[in-house]
């Protein structure tokens, strides 16, 4: 199986990777459902919404906090650097990633969509357009810091993350429909399917005609559809390909 998969990625003009949250986990970065101290009496549901902004964003920005300093302790896995190989070696390659936590810039790929946005990033709450970086040091960092981040114009800053009950940016997900409509190859790289829209990127790909590859430690919803299914770890699998290509 693998040999044909390097085969198609090799005769390919265009390979997109889909990623999800499998390949994360393969780094360290848990669920943030709640493991310890204040965080085990909220569920990401109730602090990941508008609703819980609009009550309260100085909860929500702590918990934030406390996300981020998990993940600042994360490196990217095997699987990471393998895509990143991969695109530098490939004519075009994108990744279109569900994960918010930029694991696969610090791997070194370049040309990545984060379908639902990134943790070290905040928008304005008046003009969204206005994107801060919001990799801070100092106590205002601390999960248990109550201060709340302000845009240059004066207003409240708020998380760069597609939240329960919004909707995808359209232009992020023009972005994602163009690259799987055109690729030759569609890499789903530990991702279960279930999230729509994303879910449904794999079938606009196969019906445009695209060679499509599940790498996952598991069957998933998506698993009847694919051309070649590659069975293991991500941090195990990517990095095999990379060498047979």
């Amino acid at each position: 199986m693998l040999p044909a998969v390097a085969d198609a990625v090799r005769a390919a003009r265009s390979v997109v990777a889909l990623t999800g949250a499998g390949i994360s986990a393969e780094s360290g970065v848990p669920t943030f459902r709640g493991e310890e101290g204040l965080w085990r009496s909220f569920r990401p549901e109730d602090l990941a919404t508008a609703d819980a902004f609009a009550r309260d964003p100085s909860l929500v920005w702590r918990w934030y906090r406390w996300r981020r300093q998990i993940i600042a302790g994360v490196r990217p896995n095997p699987g990471h650097v393998a895509l990143a190989r991969l695109e530098a070696r490939l004519p075009r390659f994108t990744v279109l990633t569900q994960n918010v936590d930029g694991l696969h810039g610090l791997a070194g790929s370049a040309s990545v969509v984060e379908l639902h946005g990134n943790i070290w990033r905040a928008r304005c709450t008046v003009e969204p357009g206005r994107i801060v970086d919001e990799r801070p040091s100092g106590p205002s960092c601390s999960p248990d810091s109550n201060e709340l981040p302000r845009c240059g114009c004066g207003a409240l800053l708020r998380p760069d993350i597609v939240w329960f009950g919004e909707t995808l940016d359209a232009g992020v997900l023009a972005q994602a429909a163009e690259a799987v409509r055109t690729c030759d190859v569609l890499l789903i790289v530990g991702t279960s399917g279930l999230v729509y829209p994303v879910a449904a990127l794999p079938e606009a790909a196969r019906h445009a005609g695209a060679t499509l590859v599940e790498i996952n430690v598991a069957r998933t919803s998506l698993t009847v559809i694919m051309d070649h299914v590659l069975r293991g770890p991500a941090g195990v699998v990517l990095p095999a390909l990379d060498a047979a290509v």
